[in-house]
């Protein structure tokens, strides 16, 4: 997988009328890529802290799972989002890993901690998504736990 620095979000349409100042007038039109901008944005809503959230899931789903949102197994109801819900519930997360990712040092636990972060944040509903902060708690809380047990089990305390 290579990164690619990109711009998901807001292009400015700004209406000058002569004489006034460039900033009146403006209005939003949300631009997204399809399968990571949310469901909402093309009902016309505000753009949020939510929608950003719905990308960062479907991001991370597309990064563990190494298949993209458009990916053409997608179809007939079945979304990167479900695919992850549905092994994260039978507990098959492992099966959908990419297998690049997969060696002897895996740390099984922290992959299916990172599936459930991208599920969580990928829900269709933007009351249903995790909000940022959890996000950034769940994110940390592994090495969070890892360090209080290296600080509990050391030679110096």
């Amino acid at each position: 997988m290579v990164a690619h620095v990109g711009d998901f979000g807001l292009a400015k349409i700004l209406t000058v009328v002569e004489g006034s100042n460039p900033n009146v007038g403006s209005s939003s039109i949300i631009r997204g890529t399809i399968g990571y901008a949310p469901p909402e944005y093309g009902l016309g809503n505000e753009v949020s802290t939510s929608g950003d959230v719905y990308s960062y899931g479907i991001l991370l789903l597309e990064m563990l799972t190494g298949k993209k949102p458009v990916d053409p197994m997608f179809e007939g109801g079945l979304s990167l989002h479900s695919y992850a819900r549905s092994a994260l519930a039978d507990g098959f997360v492992l099966q959908i890993v990419d297998p690049a990712l997969l060696n002897e040092d895996v740390n099984e636990e922290c992959l299916v901690s990172l599936v459930k972060i991208g599920v969580h944040c990928s829900y269709e509903s933007p009351g249903d998504r995790m909000d940022i902060g959890t996000v950034v708690h769940e994110l940390f809380k592994p090495t969070l736990e890892t360090r209080s047990f290296h600080i509990e089990h050391s030679q110096y305390k």
